[in-house]
């Protein structure tokens, strides 16, 4: 068999040259979050038939499509091939396979265990990797400091490498070392400027210092050229939304909603869809910016075709957003009773976190603002544990401020947007905490 090896200097079992090249071109598509991937993996898989890695690469890709059935043949297909070849490869495959059968839990030891000893092996380090990866949605206490842990120790390993960068980066803006983040983030974008991974890496940055307006121009000069079929295309418009939202411009951060995030128009992966688009009709409600009203209707009917049964907790909550501000208590009452009954019989990982918002965000809706603010209290240290970024968790956090505020609880109000504002700048939080001291003091 020939030499072939990847970016990374791995061994690739296959005697073809052209299927080494695409399958190596297609993680790294990956990495950066560009279109092709399958493009190429089909490529790869034309190539050479017996690659076992390209077939477990595209059974990922279409678990992530929504494509279960094409992942399971692709990915049982991978573990026939890949005896005989390299023990780095069978672990990798082996890793890849548990975590498309669905057993995170399992597949997430089984990564920590590869990267001990193949440390280089970036795609599978990438599946643990970010708020939506093995460990985000692990529901451990902290995703945030368990992907640290992760990723620090193999900084030596990668070195100056464009995706373990805006890898680390993230994990360090995270955990609020904005100025170390913003440096890793900075120079992974000069090795690899089009890496939608690493732009949105640096929107995160902005977003938690403050720098919206900077920000918001960051995106405006790099999304052109950025595909819609790419995996952060709707994402990193969502971003823009925010920085559009931070300075009060609602009318901008709609047309991006009807534009680019919309279900019909995103091409994005379901999950993301609904989350992005769910989110950011939550906020617009939250922050009073709804000059007229808002598309929920269709946000709710997306979530109920997308997501007929409770099962992935970051998508259940924000279903609940959407059937309780569509008004559709059918949907909203038999996705609450699931969660519960997925809490009580010990199938989620984040415990009795979801039960507790899906409860209080319709409350909230009703306008049951003290019974909201009461239920979701003692939950908001534990939010963490339902996965996603700093970024989208802090719209239950919002939630939660809006209640005491709309409840009359403003010493409430006032001590979380101090703490808040000890993590990092906001004006919203500070015309916030203005209003709760004069709201307080009458």
């Amino acid at each position: 068999m020939a030499d072939f090896k990847d970016r990374y200097g791995l061994v690739l079992s296959t005697d073809s040259a052209a299927a080494a090249a695409a399958y190596s071109e297609a993680v790294d598509l990956n990495l950066a979050g560009s279109v092709g991937v399958e493009e190429k993996l089909a490529e790869a898989v034309g190539a050479d038939a017996g690659f076992a890695l390209a077939h477990a690469a595209l059974a990922r890709t279409h678990q992530f499509r929504g494509r279960f059935p094409e992942a399971r043949d692709a990915i049982a297909r991978a573990r026939e091939l890949v005896e005989g070849a390299t023990r780095r490869e069978q672990s990798h495959v082996a890793t890849v396979a548990v975590a498309v059968e669905g057993n995170s839990k399992r597949a997430l030891e089984l990564v920590k265990e590869h990267a001990a000893e193949f440390p280089r092996d970036a795609f599978v380090l990438s599946q643990a990797n970010g708020p939506f990866g093995l460990i985000g949605f692990g529901g451990g206490p902290d995703w945030r400091q368990e992907q640290f842990a992760l990723l620090a120790p193999l900084e030596a390993a990668y070195g100056d490498d464009w995706w373990f960068l805006s890898a680390l980066s993230f994990a360090h803006n995270e955990l609020y070392h904005f100025d170390e983040a913003r440096r890793l983030a900075e120079r992974s974008l000069a090795l690899h400027p089009r890496s939608g991974h690493g732009s949105h890496t640096m929107a995160h940055v902005f977003f938690e210092t403050g720098g919206y307006g900077e920000g918001g121009a960051f995106l405006d000069s790099w999304l052109p050229g950025y595909e819609r079929a790419a995996s952060l295309y709707g994402h990193l418009w969502w971003h823009r939304a925010l920085f559009g939202l931070a300075s009060r411009d609602y009318d901008a951060a709609m047309a991006i909603y009807e534009e680019r995030l919309r279900p019909g128009v995103n091409e994005g992966a379901p999950i993301i869809v609904m989350a992005d688009c769910a989110a950011l009709l939550w906020r617009c409600d939250v922050y009073g910016e709804t000059g007229h009203p808002l598309p929920w209707d269709e946000v709710s009917a997306f979530a109920a075709r997308s997501f007929p049964h409770a099962g992935i907790t970051f998508a259940d909550i924000h279903a609940a957003m959407a059937f309780a501000r569509a008004g559709d208590s059918e949907q909203l009452d038999r996705l609450a009773a699931e969660v519960r009954d997925r809490a009580a019989t010990g199938k989620l990982p984040a415990g009795d976190v979801a039960p507790a918002i899906v409860d209080a965000l319709a409350m909230f809706a009703r306008g049951e603002y003290g019974a909201a603010a009461g239920l979701l209290e003692p939950f908001v240290p534990q939010i963490v544990r339902v996965g996603g970024s700093n970024a989208q968790r802090q719209v239950f956090e919002d939630t939660l401020l809006q209640a005491y505020l709309r409840a009359g609880r403003f010493e409430k109000a006032e001590a979380l947007l101090r703490e808040r504002l000890q993590r990092r700048p906001s004006p919203r939080d500070e015309q916030w905490l203005q209003a709760a001291g004069r709201a307080s003091a009458n």
